[in-house]
């Protein structure tokens, strides 16, 4: 149930932010449209922390990978500008809740160097967060 609700809070902040851009999530179809940008959210999930014995509470972590793509050969600019929003909407520090569990950001996110993936340049933001339990 925990990880569920982990990718809830992280994937509504993501949707939330402005302009919108289309977004491929984990296990639901998406067809890129030819020519516009989308992102695609991934649920990285880390081995949970056990800091004491016996009374059940643990440390969820992991990463939550937004992969930006953009169409080719239109420069670096629109994605470095997505990435930067994203960076600061998951700035540290900040908390995200759904239900009764917040999701907590360690770090300041990694915007990692662009690259082609197939048809698209493609720039993936790393999210470290943590939450306990």
């Amino acid at each position: 149930m925990s990880q569920s609700t982990i990718r809830a809070a992280l994937e509504a902040a993501l949707f939330s932010l402005t302009p919108a851009i289309d977004t491929a999530w984990q296990n639901v179809p998406y067809t890129p449209v030819t020519g516009r940008a989308y992102q695609a959210a991934y649920l990285l999930p880390a081995e949970p922390a056990n800091h004491s014995m016996g009374d059940g509470s643990r440390q969820e972590s992991g990463i939550f990978q937004v992969s930006l793509l953009y169409p080719p050969g239109q420069g670096t600019a629109a994605a470095g500008a997505r990435a930067e929003m994203i960076r600061e909407l998951f700035h540290r520090g900040a908390s995200f809740t759904k239900g009764d569990l917040t999701v907590q950001i360690e770090r300041t996110p990694e915007i990692a160097s662009g690259r082609e993936e197939g048809d698209r340049w493609m720039v993936p933001v790393k999210i470290r967060w943590f939450c306990n339990l």
